[in-house]
């Protein structure tokens, strides 16, 4: 048996169904999936069924990746000891692949940072991670929880909120309930305005949400009288669209200070 270990945020799902249910909400347009700790293969059990599948499996936990070399031997050579915040995705794909797991909750977020900084290579997102942190990602605005990584993904991905799992399923407990999404990648290839700008006003913005956006800007260099009036400038983050976010970034950049 493989031991949960709490440093790794390992929960083992034990629902069978569920598992199943993960997997067939991956729609598979691209043949190459990417399955994140796998752990005893509860979702890997049902992707190898899937037809012309070409799964790799990515796990940290070494008690873990000798149970899936025992048990899947026509994964030979596709099960990668690495942890995948580290890696370089081009290792096992160079080519566009769909990412899945049940998602560590102690790093669900960085992973979720990495698919955006690899938006291009993974048009596709199925992951089960921690309710609160799921519903942030599909949020839009007007909402609480409406963030960071809401917009930044949302410019590039559809996200949608799938279904809700209690804690009683997993092995041990968590103390939470988890959520599963789907991130699919949009038409948009490129923003119409400085994309690593863009991340930074959306950073900058969120990181003092509390105030209004022309009191959130004062880190970013540009000329502030050039759009002094702008309605943008009296909001709070959450009143903004992810349309709205490009357009100021838009206006920022046509106003740098060279």
């Amino acid at each position: 048996m493989v031991r949960a270990k709490k440093h790794l945020g390992q929960h083992f799902l034990t629902d069978l169904d569920i598992a199943q249910r993960i997997v067939e909400s991956l729609s598979l347009t691209h043949n190459k999936v990417m399955e994140i700790g796998p752990g005893t293969g509860v979702l890997t059990q049902y992707l190898v069924q899937r037809p012309n599948i070409d799964l790799n499996l990515i796990e940290l936990d070494k008690e873990s990746v000798d149970y899936l070399t025992a048990h899947y031997p026509e994964l030979n050579g596709r099960i990668f000891f690495r942890d995948f915040l580290k890696m370089d995705l081009t290792e096992v794909f160079t080519e566009p692949f769909s990412l899945i797991g049940n998602f560590p909750y102690n790093i669900s977020g960085p992973i979720f940072f990495k698919v955006f900084e690899h938006r291009n290579q993974i048009p596709e997102v199925v992951g089960m991670l921690q309710k609160e942190v799921a519903e942030r990602l599909a949020a839009g605005p007007g909402t609480k929880v409406y963030g960071v990584l809401s917009v930044l993904l949302q410019a590039f991905y559809k996200v949608d909120y799938l279904f809700t799992v209690g804690s009683h399923v997993f092995n041990p407990p968590p103390k939470v309930q988890s959520g599963v999404i789907r991130l699919t990648r949009n038409d948009v290839e490129a923003l119409p305005c400085d994309e690593t700008l863009f991340v930074q006003v959306v950073k900058a913005i969120f990181n003092q949400r509390r105030k209004a956006i022309r009191n959130s800007l004062k880190a970013i260099p540009f000329n502030r009288e050039a759009i002094a009036d702008h309605e943008f400038l009296t909001r709070r983050p959450e009143q903004m669209s992810v349309n709205d976010f490009i357009e100021l970034t838009s206006m920022i950049q046509a106003n740098a200070l060279n």
